[in-house]
């Protein structure tokens, strides 16, 4: 094979391992793909219209963010909601909450608001339609605005990575109001809104530790209910 075929054909199983990548991992994070349950590379080969090599690279990408899992038999699996580390998990997401939304009410400029008012319409949109996936990406779009109005790259780097690590409880989240949210949740982003726009830092924080209890209390809710049977979760450490 030519130098010139081998690069075409390492770059072809590349493209395609970053498509199963991103295809699997928004699946996951969606809650599409349940966890604990089997990858079948067979299978998603076949999804794909790829050989097996693409698959085993994009799982271990997957692997790397912890999530997936492979067995001692060599088999992979969804990665299980680990229930343990929840706690330590949202008191890191509340701390770098606070800490960005308080920041933003002090240096937020007007284009920040700008942005974050058109992305908590957007969210008031998906909510009205019930769109539980434009409910989860403007959620978490809208956060990472007053993030970034936070002027700390520090914190919102950290912060991003909280909430996308928390997609699959952010999903449980929504699934505990059949995916159809309350007024009263829309009314909370507006008031967060409402405190960075006032300048009013103890009250943007204050605010923004309420909504992390908030998910805190009504997903321990939601998980000691039947409806979390088929959902896989890990409770060792």
């Amino acid at each position: 094979m030519s130098n010139t075929s081998a690069t075409k054909e390492k770059r072809t199983r590349g493209e395609g391992a970053n498509r199963i990548f991103n295809v699997l991992r928004e699946e996951i994070l969606s809650l599409h793909l349940n966890p604990g349950q089997p990858v079948d590379e067979v299978g998603l080969a076949e999804r794909f219209g790829v050989s097996r090599s693409p698959v085993r690279e994009a799982l271990v990408r997957l692997a790397s963010q912890g999530l997936v899992n492979t067995l001692p038999n060599k088999s992979t699996i969804i990665a299980p909601l680990n229930i343990e580390e929840f706690p330590q998990y949202i008191d890191a997401l509340d701390l770098l909450q606070r800490a960005t939304h308080r920041l933003a009410a002090k240096l937020r400029s007007e284009e920040d608001l700008v942005e974050i008012d058109a992305l908590q319409q957007q969210f008031t949109q998906a909510v009205n339609e019930s769109n539980v996936v434009a409910m989860i990406e403007r959620n978490q779009a809208l956060h990472m605005a007053i993030a970034k109005a936070s002027r700390n790259n520090y914190l919102a780097k950290g912060y991003s990575s909280l909430l996308d690590e928390g997609r699959r409880i952010l999903r449980l989240y929504f699934r505990s109001y059949n995916d159809s949210l309350p007024p009263e949740l829309v009314v909370e982003h507006n008031r967060i809104i409402d405190a960075i726009r006032n300048k009013d830092e103890e009250l943007a924080e204050k605010l923004a530790h309420e909504h992390s209890i908030e998910v805190k209390t009504r997903f321990l809710s939601y998980l000691s209910t039947s409806h979390t049977s088929g959902i896989s979760v890990d409770v060792r450490k």
